[in-house]
């Protein structure tokens, strides 16, 4: 199971934003889809990306104010990986970048292009 590709687990139907919008609506769109993370688009290229944890915490400390945009808070670069990657090599990518803040998802980007997302819950569902 964990040599299967990415891509036959990944979630396609992902919910993005661009960077010019405003974090407050950012983060509605995080809670109302009941989702951690928001990979940033322009273009179909991903660019950045938000997280749920970040953008709430940041918000309650009142360290944004009012008209932030994505772009001014985004974490650029983004870990990623490929369609091709197996799931094994997802958990270790998740693994090697626990650091990073984005533990429990992967954009899956071919190209520059955002494919899809792959999460840990996706890898647990597979794997047991």
């Amino acid at each position: 199971m964990m040599n299967r590709k990415v891509k036959e687990i990944m979630t396609t139907d992902v919910i993005t934003t661009t960077s010019d919008v405003d974090v407050v609506f950012a983060f509605e769109k995080l809670m109302e889809n009941k989702i951690s993370s928001l990979p940033v688009v322009e273009n179909d290229k991903l660019i950045g990306i938000i997280t749920a944890t970040d953008v709430g915490h940041n918000l309650i400390l009142d360290k944004y104010e009012l008209g932030t945009s994505v772009e001014e808070i985004m974490i650029t670069p983004v870990v990623t990986v490929s369609p091709d990657n197996t799931i094994e090599e997802a958990v270790n990518i998740m693994k090697e970048n626990v650091s990073s803040g984005i533990l429990n998802q992967l954009p899956v980007v071919e190209d520059g292009k955002l494919l899809g997302i792959v999460s840990d819950g996706d890898i647990i569902q597979e794997v047991f």
